[in-house]
C-alpha cells in the first residue's frame, strides 16, 4: 500500500495538439497507461515484503532497508510536478515513454545490484523515472476520451490502484518464495522488463500526443533544492541507529531547515517575476492547503513505515514466509477495494466526514492489532487479518479523496498548483513516515534484546510502532475537522 496518485484538479492545461481518440484506439491508450501506473504502484509496495529477503542476501542493515523504500517514494514524490510541466511543454505521449523506458532500465539495474548502496541508488532513480512517467497518464487520459467518457477511463485507473495494492504483497510474496532461476528477490525488478517493453511496443502506436498551450519555464531548480532539504532532515533520522545523535546528524537537521528556507525563499521570488515555480508559498495563506499538508503528512506517513514494520515483524518475528506474509496483509488491501468506490460516490455530500471516519478506523484496526501482538504471541491468521481488514476500510475510505476536500476550500485559480503540490506531499509524507517510525522500530528491535533479536523483540517493537502510528490518526482526524465539509469536483473528468 502506498499513497495514491491522484488526478490533481486542474493541474494540467487543456491538450490542444491532439485530436481525441476514438474506439479500439483509446482503449488500447488506456490500456498502456494503465500498465505503466500498474508497474509504478507494485513497486511501490512489493519491495515491503521482500525486505528481509533482500537484507539477508545483500547484507542491508536496517538504515539501508528504509532507504530502499524510502529512496523510491521521496523521488516520486520530488519528480511528479516537474514531471508534469515537462509532458505540458515537450509532449505528454513522449515523456511518458522516456519514463516507461527508464523504469524499464532502471529496474534491471535494481534487479542486477550487487550491494545495498547500488540497490538505493537505482531505486531513488526508478523513482525518479517513475515520477516522469505517472503525471502523463491523466493528461493522456484526456487527451484520448471524449468527456463524457473520461469517468469511465479514471474509474479503470482507481481499478488498477486497487489490484496493484492486492497484487504487490502476493506477487512480490510468490516470486521470492518460488526463487525462479535462482534469482530470489530479484524477480520482483526482472518482472518489470518484459511488460515495459511490451508497453513501449504497442504505446509507440497508439498513445496519442498532446501539449498546453502553457509556457511556463521549469523550476527544476526550485524541485531540487526542496528534494535536498527533506534529504537532509531524514538523512539523520534514518541513520540514528547506525550514527547515534552526534554534531553531524544536528548539523545535517539545520542544513535540512536552512536549504528548505531558501527553496521557499526561491520560490516567493520566481512568483514576483511572474514565474510559475513548483510551489508557491502564497498558497500557505490559504487555510484549507496549510490544514491539508499537515493531514497529508500525518495520514500518509503512516503507510509506508507500517507495512514495512509488519513485513518485518511477521517474517523475522513469527517466521512466516515472504508468501504468508503476502496473504495476511491481503485483507488490508481487499477492506481499501471494499470501501474506496463507496468513499469516492460520497465524497461530494460527505468528504469531511469520510475522511475522518476512515482515519478513526485506521486508528482502531492498529489498536487491535496491538492488542493481539502485544504479548509477543503469534496470534495467528485470521486475528490479523481482521485487524488488517478494519483497517484497509478505513484506508479507502479517506485517501482516495483527501486531496479532493482539501481543494474545495482552495479558489479555483489555485486548485491546480494546490492539487500537484498536494499530491507530492502525500509521498514525501511516506517517506517522512518510513524514517521516523521506522527508525522507531529498529531502534525498539535492538535495544530489547542482547543477543539475536526473537519473536517477543518484534512483537515489542511492532506495539511501539502501532500506538505512535494509532495517536497520529487520531490527532489527524482532528485536524480533519478543520477541513471542507465536500469534496471538489474533477473539472476535468
Amino acid at each position: 500500500m502506498t499513497a495514491p496518485h491522484n488526478p490533481p484538479k486542474g493541474a494540467h492545461a487543456p491538450a490542444v495538439s491532439s485530436a481525441l481518440v476514438s474506439g479500439a484506439g483509446a482503449s488500447a491508450a488506456l490500456l498502456v497507461v494503465l500498465f505503466g501506473s500498474f508497474m509504478d504502484l507494485l513497486d511501490a509496495t512489493i519491495v515491503t515484503v521482500a525486505a528481509p529477503a533482500i537484507a539477508q542476501d545483500l547484507g542491508a542493515g536496517d538504515a539501508q532497508l528504509q532507504w530502499t523504500i524510502a529512496a523510491y517514494v521521496l523521488a516520486l514524490g520530488a519528480g511528479l510536478i516537474t514531471g508534469g510541466r515537462l509532458g505540458d511543454q515537450y509532449g505528454r505521449k513522449r515523456l511518458f515513454m522516456i519514463g516507461l523506458a527508464g523504469f524499464m532500465l532502471t529496474s534491471a539495474f535494481c534487479a542486477l545490484a550487487t550491494d545495498p548502496g547500488m540497490l538505493i541508488g537505482m531505486r531513488a532513480a526508478q523513482g525518479l523515472t517513475a515520477g516522469i512517467m505517472v503525471p502523463q497518464v491523466f493528461g493522456i487520459i484526456r487527451a484520448s476520451f471524449a468527456p463524457g467518457e473520461r469517468t469511465k477511463a479514471f474509474g479503470a485507473y482507481g481499478a488498477v490502484q486497487g489490484l496493484a495494492s492486492v497484487a504487490g504483497p502476493l506477487l512480490g510474496g510468490l516470486l521470492v518464495d518460488r526463487d525462479l532461476f535462482d534469482l530470489g528477490w530479484r524477480t520482483i525488478f526482472w518482472i518489470n522488463v518484459p511488460v515495459s517493453i511490451l508497453a513501449l511496443v504497442i504505446g509507440a502506436k497508439v498513445l496519442p500526443e498532446s501539449r498546453s498551450t502553457s509556457t511556463a519555464r521549469l523550476d527544476l531548480l526550485g524541485a531540487l533544492l526542496a528534494a535536498s532539504g527533506i534529504l537532509l532532515l531524514l538523512l539523520p533520522i534514518i541513520q540514528t541507529e547506525t550514527w547515534g545523535w552526534t554534531w553531524t546528524s544536528y548539523a545535517l537537521l539545520a542544513a535540512g531547515i536552512i536549504v528548505l528556507g531558501i527553496f521557499l525563499a526561491y520560490e516567493r521570488r520566481l512568483t514576483g517575476h511572474g514565474n510559475e515555480p513548483v510551489f508557491d508559498p502564497a498558497l500557505l495563506r490559504i487555510r484549507a492547503f496549510a490544514i491539508g499538508l499537515s493531514t497529508s503528512v500525518l495520514f500518509f506517513g503512516g503507510i509506508g513505515s507500517f507495512f514495512l514494520t509488519l513485513s518485518i515483524y511477521l517474517q523475522n518475528g513469527t517466521g512466516r514466509t515472504a508468501w504468508e506474509t503476502g496473504l495476511v496483509i491481503l485483507p488490508y488491501a481487499l477492506g481499501s477495494i471494499t470501501t474506496s468506490g463507496l468513499g469516492v460516490a460520497l465524497a461530494a455530500r460527505a468528504g469531511r466526514a469520510l475522511l475522518i471516519t476512515g482515519s478513526l478506523t485506521i486508528a482502531a484496526s492498529q489498536l487491535v492489532l496491538w492488542a493481539i501482538i502485544r504479548n509477543g504471541d503469534d496470534p495467528g491468521y485470521w486475528p490479523l487479518a481482521l485487524a488488517l481488514f478494519i483497517g484497509g476500510l478505513g484506508l479507502g475510505l479517506a485517501a482516495p479523496i483527501l486531496v479532493n476536500v482539501v481543494l474545495a476550500g482552495i479558489p479555483g485559480r489555485n486548485a491546480g498548483a494546490a492539487g500537484g503540490v498536494l499530491s507530492t506531499v502525500n509521498q514525501i509524507g511516506g517517506a517522512i513516515g518510513i524514517a521516523v517510525l521506522g527508525t522507531v522500530f529498529f531502534t525498539a528491535v535492538t535495544e530489547s534484546t542482547t543477543g539475536t533479536p526473537g519473536p517477543a523483540d518484534h512483537a515489542h517493537a511492532l506495539s511501539i510502532v502501532l500506538i505512535i502510528s494509532a495517536a497520529l490518526y487520531v490527532v489527524a482526524a482532528l485536524v480533519m475537522l478543520a477541513l471542507p465539509t465536500t469534496a471538489a469536483e474533477h473539472v476535468d473528468q
